[in-house]
């Protein structure tokens, strides 16, 4: 039973890459509402495994480098394949750099996670969370099918508006901006109840208006972190300053290991948050 226990955040991750492998396939045959829906769907899972995992306390390195190559799929690959074909298959042969840049920037995004912030408790993310910039691409279809963005936003420029998205992701993702985690949900206290209200916010408007809502949602969020850090500064919390740097340079001197070149050994890492 203990054995089936721990398998199970691992199929959440799993399911996970199933649906980022199933939107290229839809992204592919032109099916992009779908498609950018199987996405949203992998950053459900990908919120639950972690969830899972503490809660089952079933928390291995395994899962959580398993969780960090499966987000790299979902919430690189994928979002980047979906908005190269509606935006930018059509255009100049150069524009798939855009898409190249996007994926870059999620891998270094998941790296430096991992080295920084994984396993630890966190009071904010160091730069755009990947499945929150890759959910904001993969909701843009459907937001597009709306009335609001056709009343609103059908006359702006569309194709450059996307290219300057997907800069502003990129660079989001790679920056030392500090996003806010998940609130957490309780009813003894004033934060608690906060969290509450909020996810309910989320649930409701989510449900009822999935089109309209989590696109907007996206960039709200992404538009937070650039307010925060432009009225507080990048470093104003200097006591976790250290968490930002990105692991030093490998040397590997004569008869190391190649365990002991990535540094010490690696700190218990506990489940994953899988907000990488």
């Amino acid at each position: 039973m203990r054995r089936v226990v721990i398998v199970v955040p691992s199929l959440f991750t799993l399911f996970n890459l199933f649906f980022g492998i199933w939107s290229m396939v839809l992204a592919a045959r032109g099916e992009f509402f779908r498609a950018g829906w199987y996405i949203f769907f992998a950053g459900v899972l990908d919120a639950l495994d972690g969830r899972v995992a503490r809660l089952s306390r079933t928390g291995t390195r395994f899962g959580a480098e398993l969780d960090s190559l499966v987000d790299i799929v979902s919430f690189g690959v994928a979002p980047a394949f979906l908005i190269y074909q509606l935006e930018f298959a059509s255009a100049s042969q150069a524009e798939w750099i855009f898409c190249y840049f996007y994926v870059m920037a999620v891998a270094i995004r998941l790296a430096r996670f991992n080295v920084t912030q994984a396993g630890r408790a966190k009071r904010y993310f160091i730069g755009l969370p990947s499945p929150a910039a890759g959910m904001t691409l993969a909701t843009f279809y459907p937001f597009t099918t709306t009335e609001l963005y056709q009343q609103l936003f059908r006359f702006l420029p569309r194709h450059h508006l996307m290219q300057l998205l997907m800069i502003v992701l990129t660079i989001l993702m790679v920056s030392n901006v500090r996003y806010a985690t998940l609130p957490r949900v309780g009813i003894r206290t004033v934060k608690g109840l906060l969290g509450l209200a909020t996810i309910l916010f989320i649930l409701l408007f989510g449900i009822l208006e999935h089109n309209a809502f989590f696109f907007p949602l996206g960039i709200a969020y992404m538009a937070y972190g650039i307010l925060r850090a432009t009225l507080l500064g990048f470093l104003d919390e200097s006591e976790d300053d250290d968490e930002a740097d990105i692991a030093g340079p490998i040397v590997i001197g004569e008869g190391e290991g190649a365990g002991e070149a990535y540094g010490p050994p690696a700190r218990g890492i506990a489940p994953r948050s899988g907000q990488g």
